[in-house]
């Protein structure tokens, strides 16, 4: 077989494509790329053995990252979850031996796939594990009385039902006054955490491409923000990708009350999944608070050829260090420093 390369943000091929694999995702659309590519400067790219004219049977979709800081390579993909490679086990180890062949010529410091599919599947291709987390999944098959009745007393129902009683007033949109507020939200977190904040302009780039499918949730209390999460339909599932919070109304159960009317939602529009994400595999507290909806948890790895020690903001000594300066830093300079550096770690 040959290999033919494509840009999927031109050929109509691929989004098609995508619409109609079993395993496509909010991850592998058009939109999605266009945001990655408006905000960090990424190009996609699509590997396939199908040639141009003939529609696609398979494709590795990748963002070609280009830094003076980390590396060029290939990532499937930047800042997403997750992105199962569609192709089927022939055409896969086929287009795994290119990239492999090519990865020097194209001065490609790593490779690297995050797939859906079963642990180890990936290393039949040489490609080394480089980082496992924990993925939930809800099913919303059931009816919404019997999805409230398995979500775990103390730690879900109640909370709902704290939420409900302090009123809190709940807004949803795409609007910039919304974004505004959940962004402020995302400084607190972050701070609080010990890492920069996504750029704001991600926010903006990911709303103007994905339209009507995001929406950003703000729960407030007296006209103060204190909780936000950003979700997003695509096919059959609603994806939770962003969460933010200020901690100091935790108790007034912002979080829970944004949660209970999203998955209300996917109901209502007919959705059978609701997608709670990637937790770190070592959080066990964020990973129980999904599982405390009914979340069912299965291992997400991540693979590299070669194998490369992944670059994370959050361990290490300098890491450390550099939480406790992100803490003490001026928002001006704490909003300029994530823009600086998200461009270099998807």
């Amino acid at each position: 077989m040959s290999v033919y390369k494509l840009n999927p943000l031109q050929d109509l091929r691929w989004q098609r494509f995508v619409d109609r694999h079993p395993h496509g995702s909010l991850f592998h659309t058009t939109l999605w790329l266009e945001a990655l590519r408006r905000t960090y400067g990424y190009e996609p790219v699509v590997y396939t053995t199908s040639p141009s004219g003939k529609e696609l049977l398979n494709g590795l979709v990748f963002c070609r990252i280009r830094s003076w800081l980390s590396g060029g390579r290939l990532v499937s993909l930047p800042f997403s979850d997750h992105c199962e490679p569609l192709a089927a086990p022939g055409e896969m180890a086929e287009l795994m031996d290119w990239l492999n062949a090519s990865r020097h010529g194209k001065h490609w410091k790593y490779i690297e796939l995050r797939p859906t599919s079963a642990p180890g599947a990936m290393r039949k291709y040489d490609a080394t594990r480089s980082e496992t987390f924990s993925w939930q999944v809800l099913d919303l098959s059931p009816g919404l009385d019997t999805l409230f009745h398995n979500f775990h007393k103390s730690c879900v129902q109640r909370k709902i039902h704290r939420a409900q009683r302090e009123n809190l007033i709940y807004e949803e949109g795409r609007s910039d006054e919304l974004l505004k507020k959940f962004y402020e939200l995302v400084l607190l977190t972050r701070r609080r955490h010990g890492l920069p904040p996504q750029p704001l302009v991600w926010f903006r780039n990911a709303i103007a491409c994905l339209g009507s499918s995001v929406l950003v949730r703000v729960a407030s209390k007296d006209n103060q923000p204190v909780a936000g999460i950003v979700t997003i339909q695509y096919k059959d599932t609603l994806v939770y990708k962003y969460g933010a919070s200020d901690s100091r109304f935790n108790n007034l159960g912002g979080n829970f009350l944004l949660f209970w009317r999203s998955i209300q939602d996917a109901k209502r529009d007919g959705l059978l999944k609701f997608d709670f994400g990637r937790s770190e595999a070592d959080n066990s507290g964020l990973v129980t608070f999904k599982q405390n909806w009914g979340a069912v948890s299965r291992p997400l790895e991540y693979y590299r050829l070669p194998a490369r020690q992944p670059f994370h903001l959050s361990s290490g000594w300098r890491a450390r260090l550099a939480k406790r300066v992100f803490s003490i830093m001026p928002d001006s300079l704490f909003t300029a420093t994530g823009k600086l550096l998200y461009r270099h770690i998807g």
